[in-house]
């Protein structure tokens, strides 16, 4: 099973409980992108002695609440129950295989698969919702500064398409190293020893200093984004806005900034989860044993055998 087809067959196998998982996740999502504008709709009611605008965003915060808690409490029983059922599978199907190094590595980064679907695909959902509902809502507050995010939009691609492709070439190598590290401990030498750490040390300052030199370029046009929408929705033109729309205004810009931020994390995360499913090699019959079923261990001369 090569790409991100693995992902797929996951999502399919496991596609009632992640339908659930997500739906809630998705009702979350828009309740906080609705919070600003009834914050802001609150404070214009307060202006004119209504606290009828309080009342609304209680109500739509508390629900928000409710559901996001909900959802966390249900991802853990999902996720890890997901994360057990593949990993005791593919462990079960090449556990006679004499590289324990690879093996201890792969079942370490098949991990990252569940993580993939626990925490940063619902964080590139989350990131989708604040570009295209705070560009919808920021239409009707001011059409100009819609104008202004577009604006930005082409830069951003472009840098996250270049930060992409390196950052594929530098995780590929770091799970290089990864992969030997069992075998070298288990060597015990400790010449050896310091050299692997010291080059997986070395990949990962790479990393860290392509991240922050991304994230440097991303907030320089973020800044950008954020002055010339406030100065274009204050009252320079000889426009009076009301308080509440202006914090409207601000929080939704701040969100649809904060989703340009993850556009080049996503791109990372992809890249990683390709370099993954490639070293690991997952087989269809990883992926469709009956998921959540119990792992049984059995003993075997000597040798524990997993069956799932």
């Amino acid at each position: 099973m090569a790409g991100l087809d693995v992902i797929g067959k996951l999502m399919k196998r496991y596609r009632f409980k992640l339908t659930f998982t997500y739906t809630l996740f998705c009702l979350e999502m828009l309740g906080s992108l609705l919070r600003p504008y009834f914050l802001g709709v609150a404070v214009n009611d307060l202006i004119k002695g209504s606290y009828h605008g309080v009342i609304v965003l209680s109500i739509v915060h508390l629900a928000w609440l409710i559901i996001g808690t909900a959802r966390h409490m249900y991802d853990t029983r999902t996720y890890s129950g997901i994360y057990a059922s593949l990993v005791t599978r593919f462990l079960s199907r090449r556990i006679a295989r004499s590289d324990i190094s690879k093996l201890s590595a792969h079942s370490t980064l098949s991990r990252e698969l569940v993580d993939f679907l626990e925490s940063d695909l619902p964080y590139i959902i989350e990131a989708l919702y604040n570009i295209i509902g705070s560009l919808i809502i920021l239409y009707f507050y001011n059409s100009k500064v819609v104008l202004v995010c577009f604006i930005i939009l082409l830069p951003v691609m472009i840098i996250s398409y270049v930060y992409g492709k390196k950052m594929s070439r530098l995780t590929r190598l770091k799970n290089d190293e990864l992969e030997k590290q069992v075998s070298i401990i288990a060597v015990g030498n400790d010449a050896s020893i310091k050299k692997h750490y010291s080059t997986l040390r070395k990949w990962q300052i790479k990393i860290s200093d392509k991240e922050a030199i991304n994230f440097g370029l991303i907030e320089l046009m973020v800044l950008f984004v954020i002055g010339s929408s406030l100065i274009i929705s204050s009252n320079l033109f000889g426009v009076t806005m009301l308080a509440g729309n202006l914090i409207g205004i601000y929080n939704y810009i701040l969100k649809f900034v904060s989703g340009l931020d993850t556009i080049p994390y996503s791109v990372q995360k992809i890249s990683s989860l390709k370099d993954i499913i490639r070293r690991i090699e997952f087989q269809k019959d990883d992926i469709s044993a009956y998921p959540f079923q119990k792992e049984k261990n059995i003993y075997i001369q000597g040798k524990l055998k997993l069956s799932a």
